[in-house]
């Protein structure tokens, strides 16, 4: 009905902030989604863990069903803001919000996830899809969602034997801040529990949008054993691939590059300790 003067709020901890400071146009129209049927549902479906694009970062955080199966996604939803914004920011606005560090972006992009994407038709039909979740960005606080589209909801798999995810994230102290560093990595691993099966690595800011580090991952493929060679070489892809800028209101691109050297080698480390440990 309202095209582009409208928008779509849920908690509205950055939309309200960025219309009341005059860094959004003014809007005609807010549309309240947190009432929309299974948009506020934690579920386990078809073998996957499905999460409502209104579920709030507190609901994410205290789910027993994505502690065990998605737990770097808990992690993340956990250090959002303060307890105040993470009981009523969703995990739907984070990722929609577009920005390339957003925790539960990571969280979910370690996990492999999926986003649910709703088209309105012109004669009023509704047509929903899974697609990748990176397909939706297009840039910093940029996303490719029209007018007539919304996010439903997420998606990713039950955990599988000898598997796990771990996230952490380096920031200011004053616990509200963007964090300076954000990373997420999930494993499997063989039924030894030494080599890496499959590998994925979430890193924000390192880019324009949520960036996945294919080289890192690939790099803990090849190797015959998790082990300390293993790690350097994938911290050392992970560091090449990496775009890893200057932000004078946070930190330096040498300060992040070492940074990321730490974190990456304790959210895998992290994580294949916990992949180690019986279903």
């Amino acid at each position: 009905r309202y095209g582009h003067d409208a928008e779509f709020v849920a908690g509205g901890t950055d939309l309200i902030l960025d219309l009341q400071q005059g860094n959004h146009a003014p809007l005609q129209a807010l549309v309240d989604v947190t009432s929309i049927e299974h948009l506020n549902e934690i579920r386990e479906e078809d073998g996957c863990v499905v999460i409502g694009a209104a579920v709030t970062h507190s609901d994410v955080e205290s789910s027993a069903l994505v502690r065990r199966h998605g737990t770097a996604l808990a992690e993340s939803c956990s250090v959002v803001g303060g307890p105040q914004v993470r009981n009523v920011g969703t995990l739907g606005g984070n990722v929609a919000h577009a920005l390339p560090a957003a925790d539960g972006t990571i969280g979910l992009l370690a996990l492999e996830a999926e986003v649910q994407v709703c088209t309105l038709g012109e004669t009023g039909e509704v047509v929903a899809g899974w697609q990748p979740l990176l397909s939706i960005f297009a840039g910093p606080g940029q996303s490719k969602l029209q007018p007539n589209q919304m996010l439903a909801a997420f998606r990713f798999p039950l955990l599988r034997p000898h598997s796990a995810s771990a996230f952490d994230r380096l920031m200011r102290p004053q616990g509200v801040a963007l964090p300076i560093l954000g990373v997420a990595a999930g494993l499997s691993l063989d039924a030894d529990g030494r080599r890496v099966t499959r590998a994925s690595i979430a890193i924000g800011p390192a880019g324009p949008i949520p960036f996945r580090a294919a080289e890192a991952e690939a790099a803990l493929l090849d190797a015959p054993a998790f082990g300390a060679e293993a790690v350097d070489a994938a911290v050392q892809a992970a560091l090449a691939q990496a775009e890893l800028r200057t932000s004078k209101h946070r930190a330096g691109k040498e300060y992040r590059r070492e940074v990321l050297d730490v974190l990456l080698r304790r959210v895998l480390q992290r994580a294949f300790t916990r992949a180690q440990s019986p279903l």
